[in-house]
């Protein structure tokens, strides 16, 4: 309930960025004020919302490596905007997309796991799972739900989405073969000019590719040429979400990295010599960012 309330009140204040404030309460930047970025209304819109208590301290201590405002500026999202949100997790961006897409009267439509791909306890768990994540965003009027898995159906109503976008996701479904499923589906729900927004764990192109993603890492020409295959154009690359000091060599994968910064394979097993510390120096992953759009053709 404290989650509901919390994202209800995220929502309201956003909301106030587009409303005429009270003479005596706070004024968010403007162009004509000194702390204004840029002249239009956006980026005071993304910067409430990252600053909004929906937002845990610890989440937002990771906006150094996500750099979200930067990465949805990248991927033009704009608050009324349709965005389909695939396999959102535990809600990192879902609790930034929800309310700023709300701001502008737009929607949010999370393709949460599938419960139709899983049986037995597990099933069980997974829809309980999805059953909270749900909870916690009931508060939103602008948010949908759909599923994303081999056995899915549409993300959404097809030719209806601005954008569709991917957090560290293409190696789960490399690990479920079936990645291009994703991409097509990903087409058949944009709008004509609309976009595929990919940010993912990056392989350099010297390494060698595991077809199941195991390490996490993807090379960025895979990406591109899935993306391409299903029909898509990419229009531009980006490095905001890069880390040099990444080598994607590391013994568990890039789950050596914060912030899960594991210290031990499935049986409980420590290489020799392995210092924990020399990976959290390293920070979270190099990622690429990639934005592909739907020909308008």
């Amino acid at each position: 309930m404290r989650h509901i309330l919390l994202a209800a009140s995220a929502l309201a204040l956003v909301a106030g960025c587009n409303q005429q404030a009270p003479t005596d309460a706070p004024k968010l930047p403007t162009a004509s004020t000194p702390e204004a970025t840029t002249p239009n209304a956006a980026p005071s819109a993304i910067e409430t919302v990252l600053a909004a208590d929906l937002r845990t301290d610890a989440e937002r201590a990771r906006d150094t490596w996500r750099n979200p405002a930067e990465t949805l500026a990248f991927f033009d999202i704009e608050a009324g905007h349709k965005v389909v949100e695939a396999w959102p997790g535990g809600g990192w961006y879902t609790n930034i997309l929800a309310p700023y897409l709300a701001s502008g009267g737009g929607t949010l439509v999370t393709a949460n796991w599938d419960p139709n791909a899983f049986e037995g306890e597990r099933r069980q768990g997974i829809e309980g799972r999805i059953d909270k994540f749900k909870e916690n965003y009931a508060a939103f009027s602008n948010i949908e739900h759909s599923a994303f898995s081999a056995v899915s159906g549409p993300l959404t109503e097809a030719g209806t989405a601005d954008a569709v976008l991917t957090f560290r996701n293409i190696h789960n479904w490399m690990s479920g073969g079936y990645t291009e499923k994703f991409f097509t589906d990903a087409y058949a729900s944009l709008k004509p000019g609309g976009v595929l927004g990919v940010v993912e764990h990056r392989l350099p192109s010297t390494g060698v590719q595991d077809p199941k993603g195991s390490s996490g890492y993807v090379h960025e020409d895979y990406v591109i040429s899935l993306a391409e295959a299903a029909g898509f154009e990419l229009a531009e690359r980006s490095e905001i979400n890069a880390n040099p000091a990444d080598t994607a060599d590391h013994p568990f994968g890039v789950w050596t990295l914060p912030p899960n910064s594991r210290t031990e394979d499935r049986e409980g097993n420590t290489p020799d010599g392995f210092d924990a510390s020399a990976f959290s120096a390293v920070g979270e992953s190099d990622r690429m960012t990639l934005k592909f759009v739907k020909p308008a053709g």
